[in-house]
């Protein structure tokens, strides 16, 4: 198959409506109960939970998380008067489908990738740090 690995996506095809920022947590590896390193990167992972600005989003699939692998903990855009979340953009945006076990059913799932976060419109953005890119 010619698709190996995540597929580049953009950000407005993801969230199409936008996406609001509740948050930022280091992403912990399960097994060894330290912060997981990007495989390609060396970085450590962080999760940007998100609620997807779609009115017609439902469910487990209004809140999100985009995983990005920085140095440092990705620092979210000001607030904006008036709105209850940060709104946000992400940078270079993948998509990885998987297979979800979900009792004896299962289901095709996505996990999200970015390299940095940013405000709306590019303004103000809020880089991660460098990322070298896997060869």
């Amino acid at each position: 198959m010619a698709i190996q690995g995540p597929v580049p996506v953009e950000f407005g095809f993801v969230f199409p409506h936008g996406a609001y920022a509740l948050g930022v947590e280091a992403v912990t590896d399960f097994e060894t109960k330290r912060p997981q390193i990007d495989k390609a990167t060396g970085l450590p992972v962080w999760a940007v939970e998100v609620i997807d600005a779609d009115p017609n989003a439902r469910g487990k699939a209004k809140s999100v998380k985009v995983k990005v692998a920085a140095e440092v903990c990705p620092t979210l855009p000001d607030e904006v008067g008036g709105l209850p979340f940060r709104p946000v953009e992400f940078e270079q945006m993948t998509v990885t489908p998987y297979v979800e076990e979900v009792g004896s059913r299962s289901r095709v799932a996505y996990s999200l990738r970015a390299r940095g976060v940013r405000a709306p419109g590019g303004g103000g953005a809020r880089r991660a740090a460098p990322v070298k890119d896997a060869a």
